[in-house]
């Protein structure tokens, strides 16, 4: 499985004529390493946004995300806990929050092979963009500070400024992003035939699907069985991928243990 970064010629610099294309980077393990959700939840409980056994709550989700992968019913439940606690806080204020949780926790996670393959796209002229299920606020402060065209998020209703604790449409995952993805082709007259897709799970067929071309990141073991049976290409930024997967998941539970630690030891000097 080749981890190293895409030629010119593999990227499409040189087409025969110009089209109008783009480049759509799910976030998740694609982007950076582990969830942005998670790192939103983290800030907002820094802001007293909700209490410790909520913080439980989404450690336990963070281990079982870093140790199986992205499932469904998980992101499901993730949902529904965190527009409960959105519920009445400022938009203004999420938006603000947007620039501390990429410096505090999403920055050091960005996986520079990806970051790099979005760098290409965008010299070739070539839009960029992220589609994840991460809210909207957040997820167009993190296009901004990589430099990208925008991104396509979770959007969550508010009403005179503050969340309402409902979502406008529905979680911007699985189908909803090939679906995502069509209107903004639509709006911006993009070729989806001349368009790249990339993605570690396999829960983002139908996005890598509704592109010319679909590309597997650090895949999921379902996505990589799919990927290799139609000849996708595949990167895998993860060092030693098989020696080292235990030593990751390790670290990440080693990681979200101590940042638990940490939180409620911060409650009790409290």
């Amino acid at each position: 499985m080749p981890s190293t970064l895409p030629s010119p010629s593999e990227l499409g610099h040189e087409p025969a004529q110009p089209v109008a294309a783009a480049a759509f980077f799910d976030v998740d393990n694609t982007m950076m390493r582990g969830a942005s959700l998670f790192a939103v939840a983290r800030k907002l409980y820094q802001r007293r946004a909700f209490t410790l056994r909520e913080v439980l709550w989404f450690a336990i989700h963070q281990l079982r995300f870093l140790t199986r992968g992205e499932n469904l019913g998980d992101i499901h439940a993730i949902r529904d806990r965190a527009l409960l606690m959105a519920a009445g806080f400022s938009v203004e204020d999420m938006v603000a929050l947007g620039d501390e949780i990429y410096d505090e926790f999403i920055e050091s996670k960005i996986w520079p092979g990806t970051r790099a393959i979005a760098e290409q796209h965008l010299h070739a002229g070539r839009q960029v963009w992220l589609v994840t299920a991460t809210p909207l606020e957040v997820a167009s402060v993190m296009a901004r500070r990589l430099g990208l065209s925008g991104a396509l998020g979770t959007s969550v209703e508010h009403v005179e400024g503050a969340y309402t604790g409902r979502l406008v449409g529905e979680i911007l995952h699985g189908a909803a992003k090939a679906t995502a993805v069509r209107e903004l082709a639509k709006e911006h007259g993009l070729d989806l035939e001349h368009c790249w897709g990339y993605s570690d799970s396999q829960n983002d067929i139908p996005l890598l699907e509704a592109v010319g071309h679909p590309v597997a990141i650090n895949a999921d073991r379902r996505l990589r069985r799919y990927a290799m049976d139609r000849s996708w290409p595949t990167y895998d930024f993860r060092t030693g991928r098989k020696a080292a997967a235990f030593g990751l998941k390790a670290a990440g539970v080693s990681g979200a243990l101590w940042g638990l630690w940490r939180s409620i030891s911060a409650i009790r000097g409290r």
